[in-house]
């Protein structure tokens, strides 16, 4: 952390409300960025990430510096990520399906899409919504677990063992599951999948 956000962690700490704002603004699209990819609309994404920080804005006080403001951050977003979609289980799933207009507008909070697409010809940016269609309607293909966990480990750069904590299961549960989800994605992307090897999971561990 630089000293400019543990000045504004500490004032925030004390109940500063601007300098919480300011904190935020540090991580605001990424965690937009997830809650989009998660649950593939931006209404959700919307609300899920007003809600990851307004708890993390009722917490602040109990923030320790023990880890990175952004790894005590993510705990409460992946907290929120699964209370949420249990709190919503059918509605995520009920609506219509995102086109591939909106999804190349709101993928672009996403640092890899920003301003890429102002060089590309037509046929480029056609093909690439087109891709991101699909993409998104393949990550509908994984159950919400799995999603999550592809998405902490292969955007967040998170390790087995750390989604394994922040999940409360074992590595080979997470190894499994990350297994199957980039098996249904091969599989809805029309791509072969290669042999691969996971750790089998605890017994009575499944996602």
């Amino acid at each position: 952390m630089t000293d400019s956000e543990n000045e504004l962690i500490r004032r925030a700490q004390t109940g500063d409300p601007e300098a919480f704002s300011l904190l935020a603004r540090n991580y605001e699209r990424r965690i937009y960025s997830l809650a989009l990819h998660y649950t593939r609309d931006a209404a959700d994404a919307e609300d899920l990430s007003q809600d990851v920080w307004l708890k993390a804005y009722k917490a602040i006080h109990t923030f320790r510096g023990e880890a990175s403001f952004y790894t005590w951050l993510r705990q409460i977003m992946i907290n929120s990520f699964i209370n949420y979609r249990r709190a919503t289980r059918l509605r995520f799933w009920e609506r219509k399906q995102t086109s591939a207009e909106e999804s190349i507008e709101h993928l672009a909070f996403s640092e890899e899409l920003s301003g890429a697409t102002a060089s590309l010809s037509l046929e480029d940016v056609t093909h690439n919504k087109i891709l991101i269609e699909k993409v998104m309607q393949a990550l509908g293909e994984l159950s919400a677990q799995q999603r999550l966990m592809f998405l902490l480990k292969h955007r967040e750069g998170m390790t087995y063992e750390e989604i394994a904590r922040a999940f409360g299961c074992s590595t080979g549960t997470v190894k499994k599951s990350l297994f199957r989800a980039v098996a249904k994605l091969r599989t809805a992307l029309g791509v072969e999948t290669a042999s691969t090897t996971y750790t089998a999971c605890a017994a009575g561990e499944n996602f």
